[in-house]
């Protein structure tokens, strides 16, 4: 018999990408938060989680300054330049348009939890370990990704004076009843 699930969408949980400024150039560059609006995290009762990610579906909610969401710093027109270079030359979404995460060890931490599993990304599986703290009512997991250890190209302007770190940090938040 297999364990009932709950599953959790954008209606009921958020997932978020920090991404980091560096070079050169970086002073006329932003920090950025993303959201991914279409994703679905399925926890069995047996703590087990599968969960699936479109990276079609990665939307630019703006930049950050100071660690902070600045709403308005970015217009309309850079955020669809920056949506597009994510699925053209980021991550493929023609080629690779799922983003998948399977649990093989669930356990207690302290008042938290750490996850470990595979996460499969851009055609690459490797293991990862997510902390998940309690926050005003929702399990909040966070894990930076290295992205060439994905085989993923940090995007970079301007003969490499302008780019992305290679660090990016991802923050899933689900309801924690």
């Amino acid at each position: 018999m297999v364990a009932p699930m709950k599953r959790h969408d954008a209606d009921s949980a958020e997932v978020r990408i920090f991404t980091y400024k560096e070079g050169l150039l970086s002073a006329v560059a932003h920090d950025l938060q993303l959201e991914v609006k279409r994703f679905e995290i399925q926890v069995a009762d047996d703590r087990s989680i599968v969960a699936t990610f479109e990276p079609g579906s990665i939307r630019v909610l703006d930049a950050m300054i100071d660690g902070r969401l600045s709403p308005g710093t970015l217009s309309a027109k850079d955020k669809e330049k920056i949506q597009g270079n994510i699925v053209k030359d980021v991550i493929p979404v023609r080629k690779h348009s799922e983003i998948r995460f399977e649990s093989s060890e669930v356990r207690e931490v302290g008042a938290g939890w750490e996850i470990r599993g595979k996460l499969t990304l851009a055609g690459r599986t490797r293991d990862i370990t997510v902390p998940v703290h309690r926050d005003d009512g929702h399990w909040v997991g966070e894990v930076s990704l290295h992205q060439p250890d994905w085989g993923i190209k940090p995007y970079s302007a301007m003969l490499g004076a302008l780019k992305i770190q290679p660090g990016v940090r991802v923050r899933v938040s689900v309801p924690a009843d």
